[in-house]
């Protein structure tokens, strides 16, 4: 029996419409704060409503940039960013989902071992290995290319772990039916386990993509040459002007337009993000 307590929907109500302000606000006065000239923000108060250089700041920064912050075009700093993030999803999913394949389907020595070893890594994030990881970037000569962006985040322990589990959803009756009908060990993984691992690649591909668009860290260590800045170290760089007080309606007007491409990716997957985290039989 479900009780209809008005006092309850009241306050629950009043909690998401808070919840949704806390989220919200910070980014209506960045979009704000993109639409004024730079006069307005001097002062250190951002106004409420938007202000008249809506176009004109927002074209500036797709068309040219500002060359006295150091950085390109903000067009040039997504496509970067959108090689980046597409690398990292789509080889951390390739790369999982063969290594899971190998573990659940295939009995060799240490097998286990080898498993444990992969999960292991979770506990060394890159910032834990980041100046191993630049020296060997650095002596294959991958600093300032999109190769060096993308491959030393490829691997990835939780991406194979889910696999892992999803994997041994399946039943041995459908293995032993795809071994009798004469399905060789790639046969079975291209026609029956892609096509039944379908939604949580949605899943991780969303995850796995708002990851590598938002990397910071990384990005800023071997990028010296602008043409491979990406979106997040190309607003660090523009609120770090030593030329002057930093034009922070242009910073804003970047950080807006970095928000849309993880925003619409979410958008178009959501059916598939949230059937991949819940579904549980296959």
């Amino acid at each position: 029996m479900i009780e209809n307590r008005p006092f309850l929907n009241i306050l629950a109500h009043l909690t998401l419409i808070l919840g949704v302000a806390a989220v919200a606000l910070p980014v209506w006065v960045a979009f704000v704060a993109s639409t004024h000239p730079v006069s307005s923000l001097i002062s250190g108060t951002v106004p409420l409503l938007p202000g008249p250089d809506l176009v004109k700041n927002y074209s500036r920064m797709l068309s040219s940039g500002v060359s006295t912050m150091g950085t390109p075009p903000v067009g040039l700093m997504m496509m970067n960013s959108l090689i980046m993030a597409l690398a990292i999803a789509i080889g951390k999913i390739a790369i999982s989902m063969t290594s899971a394949f190998a573990i659940v389907y295939f009995r060799f020595r240490f097998r286990m071992l080898a498993f444990w070893c992969i999960f292991i890594t979770m506990m060394l994030p890159v910032e834990v290995r980041i100046v191993p990881t630049f020296k060997v970037v650095a002596d294959l000569g991958m600093l300032n290319s999109y190769a060096g962006l993308s491959i030393p985040l490829i691997a990835s322990a939780t991406a194979t772990f889910l696999f892992r589990q999803v994997f041994l959803t399946i039943p041995d009756e459908l293995t032993e039916a795809a071994r009798i009908d004469g399905a060789g060990p790639m046969k079975f993984f291209r026609d029956i386990l892609l096509p039944l691992s379908r939604t949580n690649m949605a899943a991780l591909f969303v995850i796995l993509f708002i990851y590598g668009w938002n990397q910071y860290l990384w990005p800023l260590l071997i990028t010296t040459d602008s043409s491979y800045y990406t979106i997040v170290a190309g607003i660090k760089r523009m609120a770090d002007s030593v030329d002057g007080v930093p034009q922070w309606n242009l910073v804003m007007a970047t950080a807006i337009l970095a928000m849309l491409p993880p925003v619409l990716v979410v958008i178009f997957m959501q059916r598939l993000f949230v059937k991949g985290l819940v579904e549980t039989e296959k």
